[in-house]
């Protein structure tokens, strides 16, 4: 962006000395401030932090809401936010205390005491909504408060504590406006982060106007943004064509994405590496027809990923053969050394060994949006091979694909997992734990304990086999099958700037970094 704004300035000052009108051709503070149009196909399932555990709502929130931290771009510590500083106070690991910063407003004008704090954190864990994130603070035990100061005291070590602070889980909602005990209804909200909602669409639209009152780590909160949120990737494809947004986030076409180049006029592009996974997640429980760990296998025997990746994704994402994905501590290729490449002989002999009749019928779900319906039909296809499987597609609206396997309606799912923050424990819990958020049922002790244990480590490099132990046990019981990882796209046209600190990863979406140039 330097070398646009010099260039600019050059031929600014060679006009002058001619005697043209070179103000032209800088922006006016008008332009400046006119609406930057930002495209999604991630769906926001609810305006209330207590009552969403998704990609397209936290991204929403980490504009509105502020978490005591957050995380800087490129960085994978987290900085203070809301609070003024946050660490912890014993060498075990299980107290952390934050001093909140003093002058956070919210839009009543009342300011933000640590009350606010202490009561969003009890009402995530009170409420516990089956697509909210209670589980992520499960070794979170309670919350005192002495003045300005806020003390977690928790059940158990836990070094990612701090990570998980940050994450929208940690998002603060003004006492006076969200009910303890329920989520809250409507389209308000009332937070304090570097953007106040204006006017939402469920579905839609949301209107951003930047927090004049922002109180925090940002040094500014960037221009006026509307997000507006597409059905599928082919409506978020015409938007972008037909000129009726200035960025395309999160997702375009395959077919778009790998056609995209860095040179092509018009437009910039943003191609960066990604913690985004997908999984076939499968029921486990005694009512499931893949209760027995010897028929999941046989699906994982099945399994083409690089088919799926080259067919229905044109190379635009990588074949995954481990819960955690490349570039975290601890990836390995667990699923690879198990199940090598695609055998039908081998996935027989597994329901021969299990005693069941071939074909297993079972249902498979799956959310209408991207490319899921292709890759729906390209699985499908893939573990019918052989006649040992019959599989039932049923695509679903986003909302209630959440509700169909957090009740456990579901034999088998396929859902992207947008990494909480930059550390392999947002894989771990939450994927494979005892009550995880994907709810396959799956449980296993030795597993647990190994997740637990990693926690006790300030130092996280120290896990890498601790999480290796735990893929190998997950490659065992299969509650799950990695299909791939994503890589980041990120479209703007050339006058938009800042894309590329859009999104990295820390599950912060950085709206105030788009700028005209």
């Amino acid at each position: 962006m330097r070398s646009v704004r010099m260039r600019i300035l050059s031929i600014f000052l060679v006009l002058a000395a001619v005697g043209i009108g070179g103000w032209q051709l800088l922006p006016s503070q008008e332009d400046k401030d006119k609406t930057i149009t930002v495209g999604t196909t991630d769906a926001v399932t609810s305006l209330d932090p207590a009552g969403a555990y998704d990609a397209g709502s936290w991204a929403l929130f980490s504009n509105v809401f502020q978490s005591l931290l957050t995380y800087d771009a490129g960085s994978v510590l987290p900085v203070p936010d809301a609070a003024r500083s946050c660490g912890f106070v014993d060498t075990e690991l299980k107290t952390y205390r934050c001093e909140l910063r003093s002058g956070i407003t919210f839009p009543s004008g009342r300011a933000m005491t640590a009350e606010d704090v202490k009561y969003s954190f009890d009402r995530v864990k009170k409420i516990k909504s089956d697509v909210g994130p209670a589980s992520l603070l499960s070794t979170l035990g309670s919350v005192t408060v002495v003045g300005d100061r806020i003390t977690f005291h928790l059940s158990s070590p836990d070094a990612t504590f701090p990570f998980k602070v940050a994450t929208g889980a940690g998002s603060i909602v003004d006492r006076e406006k969200y009910p303890a005990g329920t989520l809250r209804s409507g389209n308000d909200v009332d937070g304090t982060g570097p953007y106040r909602l204006t006017a939402y669409t469920k579905g839609e639209q949301a209107t951003l106007e930047p927090n004049s009152s922002y109180a925090g780590y940002l040094k500014s909160t960037g221009r006026p943004v509307e997000l507006r949120y597409y059905a599928g990737s082919d409506k978020l494809e015409a938007a972008w064509k037909g000129k009726q947004i200035d960025v395309a986030s999160r997702t375009l076409p395959p077919k778009v994405l790998s056609g995209l180049s860095a040179s092509d006029p018009g437009q910039r592009v943003t191609e960066s590496d990604s913690s985004e996974t997908r999984n076939l997640y499968l029921n486990t429980r005694k009512s499931s027809p893949l209760r027995d760990p010897r028929v999941r296998r046989a699906l994982a025997w099945l399994v083409n990923r690089e088919q799926l990746a080259a067919t229905v994704y044109d190379g635009t994402v990588d074949p995954l053969y481990s819960l955690i994905p490349s570039g975290l501590t601890g990836h390995s290729t667990s699923f690879f050394d198990a199940y090598p490449k695609q055998s039908v002989e081998k996935a027989k002999q597994l329901l021969t060994e299990a005693g069941v009749s071939a074909p297993v019928h079972f249902t498979f779900g799956y959310g209408k949006r991207d490319a899921a319906a292709e890759e729906a039909a390209e699985l499908k296809k893939q573990l019918e091979a052989g006649g040992l499987f019959k599989v039932d597609l049923k695509g679903y609206e986003w909302t209630d694909f959440q509700k169909q396997w957090a009740t456990g309606k579901l034999d088998a799912w396929a859902v992207g997992w947008v990494a909480d923050y930059p550390d392999p424990d947002t894989f771990g819990a939450q994927l494979v734990g005892t009550g995880s958020t994907m709810n396959t049922g799956y449980s296993n002790k030795l597993v647990d304990n190994t997740i637990l244990d990693s926690q006790r480590y300030a130092d996280r490099g120290q896990v890498a086999q601790d999480f290796r132990s735990v893929q190998d046990d997950v490659a065992r019981d299969v509650p799950l099958i990695p299909l791939w990882q994503r890589k980041e796209y990120v479209v703007s046209n050339e006058d938009v700037g800042g894309g590329q600190y859009l999104d990295d990863g820390t599950g912060v979406f950085r709206l105030w970094r788009l700028d005209w140039i």
